[in-house]
């Protein structure tokens, strides 16, 4: 075993609370499904969470929504909502603070808390488990699970397993070691750092490095050379530490940032607008000092002198969209409604107050310079949009592999990882030749194709023509055909065991009169246009 993963000084000792699937219990939560209804949470590339239910008839995480769905026929599948999550989960955060005082939410269905004062208070670690657990299902109805160990992934590993974890490195490192690396996103609080480290997961996967033991056990100068500072966290969680290393010096000064209303807000909506301007100055002048910060507490005061306070867990270097994201999700917590202490009157004051401050080196303009003033204001422009739309309002369009122009085009909620699902250089037996159309409809719409007599053209299973195409009959207008090419025979999962799930196609490319060249698919004995080429 390599001398520098025997000791880690300054781990600190963690309560963590767990509520399982909690997405999908905050759709309950909200009234959008029944607690008993098998119900999935998909990000638009694949099922995030699903509930009991769900999983009893085979619904996984990672599953694509039609996958899903066959596997399940009544499955009820909802898009992810932070907000809602975010919404839904203030009930369960203010029942723990009724055992626990200082409270980080590190994301909705994930809470931290020190072990010490705690367990102290109440006599031992298994009493405040058990007390955390009832206040929860007293307090707010959910059923949560509680565990205790030293560092942060130990800790919530501990809590998906209701286990304690007795103190000290040796412990924390033993009841690490068998899991699988997988498990490194489960403390990750924000989409880019989860996709980050799905990248770096299944690197190591591919290198053989599948548990966390056998990524512990490396010289630490080893997984920076090859893995950079994303694998040193890695590895420091795996070794049973947090996610930075203490430092033997004062912390800097925490960074506040504070804006009156005026008139008071008593929307969530109206709070908010300020608030994203107090994030983005939060975030500039963090940037500016070089610095990063553990923590970010939202404070509102009422007009009435009531204050509502509330911690979130950070990681990383915040952006601005990241921690506008998280002081307007807690504002609609507070005004929704669903929080057992609403505001006792309309906000007059909005905090927000980074704290654990560090210098950060990794904080600074990028390579080419700062981004220009019109990329930021079209960032700015596609969250407004989501925040009106949905998530799903905005899409970015991903170039991945593929034998057709539809499968090799890939939309990507704004925000997340713009990552292709097929390689783009791997080999496609088959696949239509160059060039690809310009415009891919949303949807094929379906057409005529005829020959010089007027009878329908087909293909047969062979790849041969039953006639020479003459028109093509679009909408009631009958277009000349000045050319064609084709057909490519297209047969894919021919071996899957529903027939639903093989596709037969055959592809002809025509020209017409007074109209652009189509790009034209013969399905289930029927022509579509699956492409204009400009």
């Amino acid at each position: 075993m390599p001398p520098d993963v025997l000791e880690l000084p300054g781990v600190v000792r963690r309560v963590a609370l767990w509520v399982p699937d909690w997405p999908v219990a905050a759709a309950v939560a909200e009234g959008l499904v029944g607690a008993h209804e098998p119900v999935a949470v998909h990000d638009g590339r694949g099922v995030v969470v699903a509930s009991a239910a769900a999983r009893a008839q085979g619904v996984r995480r990672g599953m694509r929504r039609r996958t899903a769905q066959s596997a399940c026929p009544e499955l009820v599948l909802l898009g992810v909502d932070d907000a809602r999550d975010v919404r839904a989960f203030e009930p369960v955060v203010q029942a723990v603070e009724e055992v626990v005082a200082g409270v980080e939410v590190a994301r909705p269905g994930v809470l931290l808390m020190a072990a010490r004062g705690p367990s102290r208070h109440v006599g031992s670690e298994e009493a405040l488990a058990e007390a955390l657990v009832g206040v929860v299902a007293r307090d707010s109805g959910a059923e949560c699970q509680v565990g205790i160990g030293d560092g942060l992934l130990t800790a919530v590993l501990a809590a998906r397993s209701s286990v304690l974890v007795p103190p000290g490195t040796p412990a924390a490192r033993a009841f690490l070691a068998p899991h699988d690396v997988r498990v490194l996103d489960y403390v990750a609080g924000t989409r880019r750092l989860r996709a980050e480290l799905a990248d770096l997961v299944d690197l190591l996967r591919r290198l053989g490095l599948r548990t966390l033991g056998a990524l512990a056990g490396l010289p630490t100068g080893d997984v920076a050379a090859r893995f950079g500072s994303l694998g040193v966290l890695a590895h420091r969680l795996a070794r049973g530490a947090d996610l930075t290393p203490p430092v033997a010096r004062r912390p800097e000064q925490d960074v506040l940032v504070r804006a009156d209303l005026d008139p008071p807000a008593e929307r969530a909506d109206v709070a908010a607008f300020v608030a994203r301007g107090l994030a983005e100055e939060l975030a500039e002048r963090l940037a500016r000092r070089g610095a990063v910060c553990g923590r970010l507490t939202v404070t509102a005061r009422t007009e009435d002198g009531g204050e509502l306070v509330r911690t979130w867990r950070l990681d990383g270097a915040p952006t601005a969209p990241e921690l506008t994201d998280r002081v307007r999700w807690q504002l609609e917590g507070w005004l929704s409604g669903r929080s057992d202490r609403p505001p006792s009157a309309p906000l007059t004051r909005l905090e927000l107050t980074a704290e654990e401050v560090s210098p950060a080196g990794a904080v600074s303009d990028g390579l080419w310079g700062r981004r220009g003033r019109g990329e930021v204001q079209a960032e700015r422009a596609a969250l407004r949009v989501q925040g009106l739309l949905g998530p799903e309002g905005v899409l970015v369009p991903v170039l991945q592999g593929g034998r057709d122009p539809r499968s090799r085009a890939r939309l990507v909620v704004w925000g997340d990882e713009p990552a292709p699902l097929r390689r783009v250089d791997a080999p496609w037996p088959g696949h239509l030749p160059a060039p690809s159309p310009a415009t891919v409809p949303a949807q094929p719409r379906q057409v005529e194709v005829l020959d010089g007599e007027g009878r329908p053209v087909g293909v047969d299973a062979r790849g041969a023509m039953s006639g020479d195409p003459a028109h093509v009959v679009d909408g009631g207008e009958r277009l000349e055909v000045l050319g064609w090419a084709g057909p490519w025979p297209m047969v894919e999962r021919w071996w899957a065991a529903r027939p639903e799930e093989r596709r037969r196609r055959a592809w002809l490319q025509v020209s017409v009169a007074r109209s652009p060249a189509l790009l034209l698919a013969l399905a289930d004995g029927a022509w579509w246009v699956e492409g204009v080429y400009d």
